[in-house]
């Protein structure tokens, strides 16, 4: 079986295509089947007011797409809008290669993925931002 295989713990949230999805009182573990489905875990949802550093404001970006808040299309063209601006700032090796990956999964139509590969960014930014203050 392919798909994305989502691990859930109890209680947990998911949105899948706009559905939100509560999880009951025990692990559970379930495949999506469908290409291109928008998921997000509400555990990993940033909340507007939390998207303030670049990487952040982009995964913001990536995550309205996924819930359904922002048009695909228009979406897509932010979010490689985003990255592109990113690539100016992370310039080693590893960094370069997530955001070329986000970059090849957005392109995909893959966003749940790009989404992945953006967070990957978060500790580097992190520490980008406390070595410069």
């Amino acid at each position: 079986m392919t798909g994305l295989v989502l691990k859930l713990a109890p209680g947990e949230r998911v949105l899948v295509n706009g559905a939100v999805i509560l999880n009951g009182e025990r692990r559970a573990r379930f495949s999506i089947l469908t290409p291109n489905a928008n998921v997000l875990r509400l555990r990993d949802a940033l909340h507007p007011d939390e998207a303030k550093t670049p990487v952040k404001r982009v995964c913001y970006v990536a995550q309205l797409i996924l819930s359904g808040d922002a048009p695909t299309d228009e979406g897509s063209k932010q979010l490689l809008l985003g990255i592109e601006q990113l690539s100016q700032v992370f310039r080693d090796p590893d960094s370069r290669a997530l955001l070329a990956d986000a970059t090849r999964w957005v392109s995909a139509g893959n966003v749940y993925q790009a989404l992945k590969s953006l967070r990957s960014l978060l500790p580097r930014e992190e520490r980008l931002m406390a070595a410069s203050s």
